[in-house]
């Protein structure tokens, strides 16, 4: 297994990086559970200045950690700017309400002082995938540091450059203290070091199948988990939505990130007295859409970055083949073009139903996927289909039937209505289903890999 530095605009590497060898991680594992109880007793005040630094950090290299996730990763510079804005924000939001997230409860007894405490577990292993570099792993790290854990970051193989940069950041942060270790490991390497008495905890963002087997080894070890993988949202256009709103949402959706990302808008499910007419105008929008550059990554242009790995592309274009076979229909898009770099081009399947392979699996990249529905209860019971469960979304006019349907039926663990999902520094964030458990941001991100303690305090007679 290799780490490799690329290019995916030009579709070369840069460099290659060594895996972080036994000896080295069995040093880390020594310093950082050395530390670790240190850092468990530290006082808010102490967490909350991190995170303080930690924010002016990102925003003093703001421009420097974008222009490398664009190198690296491909995508545009104003999303990689946005990303690490993102990640100053959530710095921001944990120092402004870390106190009182972990302010113990009181619990009113006549005969008894009791408290609940919200305790560190130890060392937090977080396994982090390569769309958003930064992002994923400061939403880990951050609220697991905050609660008085310490992290180990294992990152993408594809993102060893922007993983030491995050490292630096929070080094920067933390003024020597070893509150995150960035490593780069084999997928044996991680197993052995679930298993590890030293590691509390274990948080992956990435596919359904990493997700299962890290599930298994922290199963294994009786420790906790938390798993963010993949989704195949579904996007509910019903008969009376607005057709240009609708539109405008599910292509910001869908082709945010080049489309790899785990909440894109990747089931479009159409009413058919509609469908017609939703289906021309992102046809319109999305023709309209070209490559970026590639040989250019300072960019300020509006274009369509590349699939960040070739073999992902190669994946996502056997996707859309099969689908073809199937009985989709492809109105835009759908070969591999001859140019340099990972590019696809935006494709729009039509006809999509239960059983095609762009109906039941996720698409990683630019494809828009249309299934036509014949009602509303048609639509809701396509949404539903599906093994996956993390975002959904509903359009529609009348606001009071969306909102039902989007709180009571979907099967999902957020649901927007009128707009596109996304996460938010301020709310959980997590799925159901082949989507994972556990939630990350808000409070309870940061009470994720925490002991809630019971202390109990009799009172004595005098």
């Amino acid at each position: 297994m290799k780490y490799i530095s690329g290019r995916p605009r030009e579709g070369k590497v840069v460099q290659t990086f060594e895996l972080t060898s036994d000896q080295a991680l069995e040093e880390t594992l020594g310093t950082t559970s050395a530390y670790a109880k240190t850092w468990a007793v530290s006082c808010a005040e102490e967490r909350i200045e991190l995170c303080r630094k930690a924010e002016s950090a990102d925003r003093k290299d703001r421009q420097a950690l974008a222009e490398l996730a664009s190198l690296e990763m491909g995508k545009r510079l104003d999303e990689s700017l946005s990303e690490v804005d993102k990640c100053a924000s959530l710095c921001g939001y944990y120092a402004d309400h870390l106190a009182q997230f972990l302010r113990p409860k009181r619990v009113v007894d006549d005969n008894a002082f009791i408290a609940i405490h919200e305790r560190p577990l130890g060392i937090i292993l977080g396994v982090m995938p390569w769309n958003f570099p930064y992002w994923q792993a400061t939403r880990f790290a951050i609220p697991a540091i905050s609660a008085g854990n310490l992290a180990i970051l294992k990152h993408a193989p594809n993102v060893p450059a922007c993983a030491e940069a995050f490292a630096k950041t929070i080094a920067t942060a933390a003024e020597g203290l070893p509150l995150l270790t960035n490593v780069r490991l084999s997928n044996e390497q991680v197993e052995e070091l679930i298993g590890d008495d030293r590691i509390a905890g274990v948080s992956l963002t990435g596919s359904t199948k990493a997700g299962r087997a890290v599930a298994a080894a922290a199963g294994k070890a009786l420790k906790p988990s938390l798993l963010e993988l993949g989704g195949s949202d579904p996007y509910l256009i019903l008969y009376d939505a607005d057709i240009e709103q609708a539109v405008e949402a599910c292509f910001a959706g869908r082709l945010l990130n080049a489309g790899q990302s785990c909440i894109s808008a990747k089931r479009l499910i159409v009413d058919e007295r509609v469908v017609d007419a939703f289906t021309s105008a992102i046809r319109l929008k999305a023709q309209q859409l070209s490559f970026l550059d590639s040989k250019t990554h300072n960019d300020d242009e509006l274009g369509l970055a590349p699939i960040a790995r070739e073999h992902l592309r190669d994946q996502l274009h056997s996707q859309v083949e099969k689908s073809l076979a199937e009985g989709a229909k492809c109105t835009l898009g759908g070969q591999l073009p001859d140019t340099a770099g990972y590019f696809y081009p935006v494709t729009i399947l039509t006809g999509v139903k239960p059983g095609m392979t762009a109906f039941n699996e996720e698409l990683f990249g630019p494809v828009i996927v249309i299934c036509p529905a014949r009602d509303t209860e048609h639509a809701i019971e396509l949404a539903n289909t599906s093994s996956y469960g993390l975002g959904a979304a509903v359009f529609s006019k009348n606001l009071a039937q969306a909102e039902e349907i989007a709180s009571l039926r979907l099967e999902a663990g957020a649901c927007f209505v009128n707009t596109f999902v996304r996460s938010d520094r301020r709310l959980p964030f997590g799925g159901i289903k082949q989507s994972g458990y556990g939630r990350e941001l808000a409070k309870e991100g940061l009470l994720a890999f925490t002991n809630t303690k019971v202390v109990w305090v009799e009172h004595q007679e005098n």
